[in-house]
């Protein structure tokens, strides 16, 4: 079977009054000219597992016959009106989701079956939006649409809605203003993300509300419920290779374990303990995946920089094959941590901390007074270990700042939880923290970049290479890494003048 493509889309659906005509959005968004509409026909099968996995993740999955774009269709969202769609061709067993697309969505199925869950057909009646020059700016499309969901409560449903989709050319600020034009024509924005979900209806749990007034566990489990969310999507992205999807993962595993340490006066420490620690094991397998990109990317700019007279031999090359080879590796060991069943063992038990959280007594309490002592105690942890570093120098010294960098990321990580409640009043400390945090990530960066240059050198000479550059980018590294101390001296003085609340003191 051919490889997925993947394409970003971007629209808004409204419903109509039942017999209005199409409104007319010539001079709207630079649009001159409206087509005439061209009709499809189509006819989808939409998959789930039984208990709409895919849906409560916001995601759709069918195979659709008829139209200009026939094939299995996964829908992932991205944001509020844009969603990333991954393709592919007919072919096959109709009945039967190809493993590609079944691989992509095992974190959300969790080893569930995906089954026929809903079939919809739709007579579309879709309109052409372009520009004076011809450029398609737009389609608006009429719907009229029958859908018949089986099962406990089997239903059918008939309905008409528009839909407006940007061509993938078009800024994506147009879509507010088609919006206008559309709600003075008489369309109002529907109150469903797609059609499967109008369908299905409240088969699918809504997620729960904001109390004007927030417990303590209110705030704590709605920031795991927020990264469970993003280590899902990127999972389906370091699966399609996407750049950066490591990094998303990696930060999302960190954001779930520091919530779970920091605030395990609020989930039980002891009873989370054990997914705390897998998590760990998580971010130590895609480490070398990163690690190598960060790498890469460090040592290719630092190269740039270097005058063309002091680069000796094809060191470009060189590097090109060597971390081709750690890439490899690295993807290879994060793929294998996402497939095994321990991964899965892992995202079942997350799933069981957000639908039945082990909360504690103070869980209960009013977030303001029970979410200070978390916070505080991030803060103090930070306070001694940059007093840890009095006195140290060389290896100790660096391993001493890089306990401080962790420490920081936790104290903004504990801010960024709690920000629904004190937002405003952390602002400025969390972002003294970060600041810390910034330069004694990039002071790591020098540490781990002089060991790579030690270690090419030593393989470069090996091969015959001229490793003289490699020599002097290392000792600019060791320069640059004092000039990062001297700024995190300057940051860590500025942390520690105000700029927070009197009970973070």
């Amino acid at each position: 079977m051919a490889a997925p493509s993947s394409v970003t889309e971007r629209e808004r659906k409204y419903e109509i009054v039942a017999g209005s005509g199409v409104p007319r959005l010539i001079g709207v968004a630079g649009v001159e000219t409206q087509d005439d509409p061209v009709e499809h026909l189509l006819d989808a099968s939409y998959y789930d597992t039984a208990s709409f996995r895919l849906a409560r993740g916001g995601i759709t999955l069918r195979r659709r016959v008829g139209g200009h774009d026939a094939g299995w269709h996964l829908k992932l969202p991205v944001s509020a009106d844009e969603r990333q769609e991954i393709q592919l061709p007919l072919g096959g067993d109709p009945n039967k989701v190809p493993g590609r697309l079944r691989r992509l969505v095992a974190a959300y199925t969790l080893g569930e079956k995906l089954v026929p869950i809903a079939h919809l057909r739709t007579d579309r009646f879709e309109h052409r939006l372009a520009d004076g020059e011809g450029r398609t700016i737009a389609t608006l499309t009429d719907d009229h649409v029958t859908g018949e969901v089986g099962g406990d409560g089997a239903h059918l449903d008939k309905w008409r809605e528009l839909e407006l989709e940007l061509d993938p050319g078009t800024a994506p600020g147009r879509l507010d203003d088609f919006d206008r034009a559309l709600a003075d024509a008489g369309a109002s924005a529907s109150p469903w993300p797609s059609k499967l979900r109008r369908l299905i209806g409240d088969r699918v749990p809504r997620p729960p509300r904001a109390r004007e007034k927030p417990t303590a566990g209110d705030v704590v489990l709605a920031s795991l419920r927020e990264h469970q969310a993003r280590l899902r999507r990127a999972d389906v992205g370091v699966r399609l290779d996407v750049e950066d999807s490591v990094h998303q993962m990696r930060v999302a595993t960190r954001k779930l374990r520091s919530t779970l340490r920091t605030f395990g006066s609020i989930v039980d420490k002891k009873r989370t303990a054990a997914l705390a620690a897998e998590l760990q094991r998580l971010g130590q397998q895609l480490a070398p995946a990163r690690d190598t990109e960060v790498g890469e990317e460090r040592l290719r700019a630092q190269l740039d920089d270097v005058p063309p007279e002091l680069v000796f031999g094809p060191l470009r090359q060189y590097l090109t094959r060597y971390f081709a080879r750690e890439a490899e590796e690295g993807r290879t060991k994060a793929m294998a941590a996402l497939t095994g069943k321990r991964y899965r063992h892992l995202l079942r038990a997350l799933d069981d901390l957000v639908t039945a959280p082990p909360l504690t007594a103070k869980a209960r309490k009013p977030a303001k007074s029970a979410l200070r002592e978390p916070v505080r105690k991030a803060a103090r942890k930070l306070r001694r270990a940059e007093a840890a570093t009095t006195g140290l120098t060389g290896e100790e010294l660096e391993t001493a700042l890089h306990d401080v960098r962790k420490k920081a990321k936790r104290a903004r990580y504990a801010a960024d939880t709690v920000k629904p409640v004190y937002g405003k009043k952390l602002r400025q400390w969390r972002k003294n923290v970060k600041a810390v945090q910034s330069t004694l990530g990039e002071h790591q960066d020098t540490v781990v970049g002089r060991d790579v240059l030690h270690h090419l050198t030593i393989a470069g000479h090996g091969e015959g290479q001229n490793t003289f550059t490699f020599g002097m980018l290392y000792a600019e590294d060791a320069v640059r890494a004092e000039d990062l101390r001297e700024t995190f001296g300057r940051q860590w003085r500025r942390l520690g003048k105000g700029g927070r609340p009197g009970w973070l003191r």
